[in-house]
């Protein structure tokens, strides 16, 4: 754990939109120029690039060129599954052409999955779901859900696909909305190639402690990734990591270490006001401490104190560890 490594979604390099500056935060940036920006990131190894490719019309040699003048891979390829086109859903749409229409791009990017040598292809399917009472059956969503997923895990033995959680945004109810019912969802679908990327941005608004989710999933053998970053519970503000909750993000990570997971420490940051650059170097200097800070913990007397649920002796420990790695 003392040499992790570092990732970002690509989108952490974009400039952004929102119901206010529809205009945006900065002039439009294609993914090759975000590619070059990443490039500039201290100790950053790999990037999680949105399919199809924003900006223009680029071929994967392209794309992959990018990547190679910058030094950087590819973790995964995130289909954007929850545009326009899905307002109503993806693989809940009430539109059969629509479902399959969700499917045939996710199949699109099971293909460059295979051409990056990624590690997954990433589904965030953010308009399942619904937003007043009575205008879904519960029951036949979440069998679109399910059936969904299943049906391009059980097509593609060879990849593996992780379900990022979220409670709500943009529907007021999402589908895949907490880590127990994912983890119930991706149980149901019984498939060895489905699993859970934990957010813990997302894990925080939805009430939950990011690192018991972790070790749950951990237990049922489901954590395929992870994502970074800190809000203040009432919304997915995706801010620097650590800003806000660092013990909880340290306790996080000490979890992850606990169980010998040893998977990517990836960013899921929007910067809309700050430069994109710089942002990302603070948040990875500040896991490079959280990583110091785990090597220096004192993992004996914390487990005395855990288990006599001493929560002043274990936070004292956590606290020197962390804080004295900074």
């Amino acid at each position: 754990m003392s040499n992790p490594r570092f990732g970002a979604g690509i989108w952490h390099f974009a400039t952004y939109v929102d119901r206010y500056a529809t205009d945006g935060y900065g002039e439009p940036r294609s993914v090759i120029e975000a590619i070059d920006l990443a490039g500039k990131v201290r100790d950053l190894s790999v990037v999680d690039i949105n399919y199809p490719f924003f900006g223009g019309n680029f071929t994967s040699d392209e794309i992959k060129a990018a990547l190679d003048r910058n030094g950087l891979g590819v973790i995964g390829i995130t289909p954007e599954i929850y545009t326009r086109e899905f307002r109503k859903g993806s693989f809940t749409n009430p539109d059969a052409g629509i479902r399959r229409r969700t499917h045939e791009l996710i199949t699109e990017a099971c293909v460059e999955v295979r051409y990056f040598g990624a590690e997954y292809v990433k589904l965030w399917p953010g308009q399942d779901g619904w937003d007043y009472p009575f205008q879904v059956d519960y029951g036949t969503l979440w069998k679109h859900s399910l059936d969904g997923v299943g049906q391009l895990a059980s097509e593609n033995p060879d990849l593996k696909f992780v379900i990022e959680y979220k409670p709500r945004e943009p529907r007021v109810h999402m589908s895949f909305d907490s880590l127990a019912r994912t983890l119930l969802g991706i149980e149901k679908i019984g498939l060895p190639n489905v699993g859970i990327l934990l957010d813990f941005g997302h894990a925080l608004f939805g009430g939950e402690s990011a690192a018991d989710s972790a070790q749950l999933a951990i237990d049922y053998g489901r954590l395929f990734g992870m994502d970074v970053n800190d809000n203040y519970r009432s919304w997915d503000d995706d801010l620097v990591a650590g800003s806000l909750h660092p013990i909880e993000l340290f306790e996080f990570f000490y979890v992850l270490k606990k169980n010998n997971w040893e998977g990517v420490w990836q960013l899921d940051q929007f910067p809309f006001r700050e430069d994109s650059v710089e942002t990302a170097n603070h948040a990875i200097d500040f896991l490079k401490a959280a990583a110091r800070g785990l090597d220096a913990l004192d993992v004996d007397a914390l487990k005395d104190a855990q288990v006599r649920h001493d929560a002043i002796g274990a936070l004292k420990i956590a606290q020197k560890a962390l804080f004295g790695a900074m």
